[in-house]
């Protein structure tokens, strides 16, 4: 059996509302931004990471300001046009990247971590289908495009992760 190439995809092109600034460039204890830490988490599990949403990184698809399904769906064509199996996610609010959960994502179908649609698995195939989904009359909800393709929902009892919204939620870490 061959191993497959898979895509690592930060998710970075929210716009912070909650957060009052950049969250990608928002510097913890270490020096080091957010967006880094969620590099560093993915990179060992990817064959190449690529960042969505963010000037210099992949432009959201079909157009900017989509949510993460645009920076998803930018990741599933690059993905697919480069010969990659499929993407792993995660934010760029996501500091830590379990080191277990792409053993537990990675499947014939999409995945999720339980309470982190971010951290998912999502096989290049599915990108036709997030065009269309996108390209419909719908909110653009990540919960609509889970329940369209029935998404698995990874659990991990005991896993805790931080959820960084605002800058005290940082601080806390």
């Amino acid at each position: 059996m061959t191993e497959q190439l898979i895509l690592g995809a930060v998710l970075a092109g929210g716009r912070s509302s909650r957060f009052g600034s950049d969250k990608a460039l928002a510097v913890m204890a270490d020096g080091r931004t957010l967006l880094d830490h969620a590099i560093a988490g993915l990179a060992p599990h990817v064959a190449q990471v690529v960042i969505c949403g963010r000037a210099g990184g992949l432009a959201d698809r079909p157009a900017p300001d989509m949510g993460p399904l645009g920076g998803l769906n930018a990741a599933l064509h690059d993905a697919q046009n480069h010969g990659f199996a499929g993407v792993l996610t995660t934010g760029c609010d996501m500091p830590l990247y379990p080191v277990d959960l792409p053993a537990a994502l990675i499947g014939a179908d999409a995945a999720i971590l339980k309470g982190q649609q971010l951290l998912g698995w999502w096989p290049a195939s599915l990108a036709p289908e997030l065009d269309a989904h996108l390209a419909a009359d719908n909110n653009r909800s990540i919960y609509g495009w889970l329940d369209r393709i029935g998404a698995r929902v990874v659990e991990m009892p005991g896993l805790v992760m931080p959820n960084i919204n605002r800058p005290e939620d940082l601080a806390g870490l």
